[in-house]
């Protein structure tokens, strides 16, 4: 049985040598804050202070800052752990990579090719249909191209920015007219845009981790389950910044035909994105039916000790420090940091 003090073979450390001589840069907007919640941002600052927290509670030096010229020029440290992201300008997931890439430092989360195609929605959805994933019928609206009616019909429709996080700038709508005029007001904003078939009932994430191994160590899958089926919840919501907001309704998938097929799925998109350190695959899954449609990858997701990625791996006895540390550890291997890690890694 997998405890906390015996894990998964494959929850890493970093030796002890190393954390001792080791820089790390925490580089997030709010690396350098207390944990109070931000005004636009909300409780993202919160888990930014947390991150850092649990990374000095390892032992490991911790450098923070919040701004790319930081980085602009090499940094005195041996990796940067990048989470400036949403930073005002369209792709700027892209920049720190490019940039530490660029001075031929170390960081942690994937190559800034891979950043790009995971964030691009539709390309993720391309991929998805070139493996037979299953996956919701979908048109992509560039801008600078004329606006194209999908062939597909559905009762309601989900618009989107191609590249949103947290749920920015989604909304659902019932006709064709209602998508077109929010995919013009995402145009007007800069953003591409992507229109999709709107599926009901349950969001279910898979976690990947484990950068350095052979192929991905998948974390149980966690399904979101809202009070009402199929609820869409909003950036403020996600973020805190609304009143009477509830923990996220967050539940272990217990079907073992359904976690099989869902990491058979993500297993085939790992064939175009691995190696990377940390991500989560989500689909919709209707338990009526027993259909599950991919929706999207998310690289570098949350790591905050509420969210998904944390609670899938506190169910097999990993802490939320021993999930970070070993998240490091693996992308410290990986890119010839250190050279091996306290655990041993499986085969």
């Amino acid at each position: 049985m997998l405890t906390m003090s015996n894990p998964d073979p494959r929850c890493a450390r970093i030796p002890s040598s190393d954390k001792a001589r080791l820089r790390v840069m925490l580089l997030a907007k709010h690396a350098c804050g207390d944990g109070s919640p931000d005004a636009v941002d909300g409780n993202h600052a919160t888990y930014h202070h947390e991150l850092r927290s649990t990374i000095e509670s390892l032992g490991v030096e911790v450098v923070p800052a919040n701004a790319f010229e930081a980085i602009e020029r090499r940094p005195e440290v041996d990796f940067v752990f990048p989470l400036l992201n949403r930073a005002g300008f369209q792709n700027s997931e892209m920049l720190a990579p490019l940039l530490l890439a660029r001075r031929g430092v170390p960081f942690l989360g994937a190559s800034p090719i891979l950043r790009g195609l995971a964030d691009d929605k539709h390309l993720c959805k391309v991929i998805a249909r070139r493996h037979g994933v299953p996956t919701a019928d979908w048109v992509s609206c560039r801008r600078g191209r004329p606006i194209a009616e999908p062939a597909f019909r559905a009762e309601q429709l989900i618009v989107k920015p191609n590249a949103s996080s947290a749920s920015w700038g989604v909304v659902t709508v019932a006709t064709w007219a209602e998508a077109r005029a929010h995919v013009e007001e995402l145009h007007a904003l800069g953003h591409d845009a992507l229109v999709e078939e709107w599926l009901p009932l349950l969001d279910v994430a898979v976690p990947a981790v484990g950068g350095a191994l052979p192929e991905p160590w998948l974390l149980p899958p966690m399904a979101h389950a809202p009070e009402s089926a199929g609820a869409l919840r909003s950036y403020e919501e996600k973020r805190a910044l609304v009143a009477d907001v509830r923990p996220d309704p967050l539940t272990m998938v217990d079907d073992p035909e359904l976690t099989g097929r869902l990491n058979n799925y993500s297993a085939a998109l790992c064939e175009e994105l691995w190696p990377f350190d940390y991500g989560r695959f989500e689909f919709r899954y209707d338990p009526a039916s027993g259909a599950a449609s991919f929706m999207e990858v998310n690289l570098s997701c949350n790591l905050w000790s509420r969210k998904s990625i944390s609670r899938s791996a506190a169910s097999l006895g990993v802490t939320h420090a021993m999930l970070v540390e070993s998240i490091i550890a693996h992308s410290l291997r990986r890119q010839g940091v250190i050279a091996s890690v306290g655990l041993e890694l499986a085969a």
